[in-house]
């Protein structure tokens, strides 16, 4: 039998089980110190004096020990438990509205850019991507513009280092691809530039492109066309009007704008169209020799076309977008009108 003073020591110790019933958070802590603390416990001051016992004293003691450690540590979690889910209950308000649970879905410009590659995918383009960091001899000579170029200039372009750019288009990648491969070419370029634009309402500094290049033999403007009008009337409807406006880009000759009947007015005239019932949607054209020449493309025997949109733009047309920034928020409240 253990000794009657270490057996009325574990009853006493037992017996604070009441009291841990009763205990607040505060004096859970100090009952938990005081009765299973590891340096100063009640608990721990009997086991302490189990090498003075002899061994059926030490067996007997032991076992009770243990016994009263595993139920006070029981009724200790039991009353953690009930004061935790007391508190989050105090902490509840049932007079405030539920929280709305939120639905991911599809950017409006990452599904228009998949929806655009997949379109001209149809039409046996392959989608490409290269570095947004560029020199300058990919992003301006190679595509037929001069360092001297208004284009060039700090104030148009973020330069990274000497020689350097944050590519300011996807054409690029065009030059890439004539390089690395002959031709039969027919790629579509998704991707960020980035050009010193002022932030407001229609334009970022950075955005996405998508570029078109299609390189062969006999390729001409009538290609270019049909290509184009089977891409206005699936991406945006069978019976959009399209026109093609003549235009200038280094990299191509001749060049045009291609706009689209505004998908807002359709055509009487509106802010987002300014008036006209048209919205330009891309700038393209015919290669430029000049282009093919620093490609390592043979000029004489090859022909293509290349074009270049914004589908952050289209985006705002398709949707009825009013504000470019809007796609740059990332406020769920917008963005949730885009989940299917």
């Amino acid at each position: 039998m253990a000794p009657a003073s270490l057996d009325e020591r574990l009853a006493a110790i037992a017996a604070r089980a009441h009291d841990v019933a009763r205990a607040d958070a505060r004096q859970l802590d100090d009952l938990r110190t005081e009765l299973l603390g590891r340096k100063a416990g009640a608990l721990t001051e009997v086991l302490r004096a189990l090498p003075s016992l002899t061994p059926d004293e030490r067996r007997v003691v032991g076992q009770r020990a243990n016994q009263i450690k595993r139920e006070l540590e029981a009724a200790i979690g039991a009353r953690q438990d009930e004061l935790t889910r007391g508190e989050r209950a105090a902490a509840v308000d049932l007079t405030m509205p539920a929280r709305t649970a939120w639905r991911g879905a599809i950017h409006p410009v990452t599904r228009v850019v998949d929806e655009i590659c997949d379109i001209f995918r149809e039409l046996g383009f392959a989608r490409v991507v290269g570095p947004e960091a560029e020199t300058e001899e990919y992003n301006f000579t190679k595509l037929n513009i001069p360092l001297d170029h208004p284009a060039a200039d700090m104030h148009d372009t973020f330069y990274l280092k000497p020689g350097v750019v944050l590519r300011t288009h996807t054409s690029p990648v065009q030059a890439r691809v004539m390089e690395r491969y002959p031709p039969p070419i027919r790629v579509v370029v998704p991707g960020l530039v980035y050009r010193r634009d002022p932030w407001d309402p229609s334009h970022a500094p950075v955005f996405e492109q998508i570029e078109g290049l299609v390189v062969d033999e006999g390729v001409s403007f009538v290609d270019f066309k049909a290509a184009i009008d089977y891409f206005v009337h699936h991406f945006f409807s069978a019976d959009t009007a399209v026109r093609f406006r003549p235009s200038f880009f280094p990299f191509t000759e001749p060049s045009a704008e291609v706009d689209v009947r505004c998908q807002m007015c359709r055509g009487s005239g509106c802010s987002t169209c300014k008036q006209t019932g048209w919205m330009e949607i891309m700038g393209a054209g015919m290669v430029h020799p000049a282009v093919f020449e620093s490609c390592g493309i043979d000029a004489e025997r090859n022909t293509g076309y290349a074009f270049g949109m914004g589908p952050g733009r289209i985006a705002l047309v398709r949707y009825g977008i009013p504000d470019i920034r809007m796609l740059y928020q990332n406020d769920m409240r917008f963005l949730a009108q885009f989940a299917e």
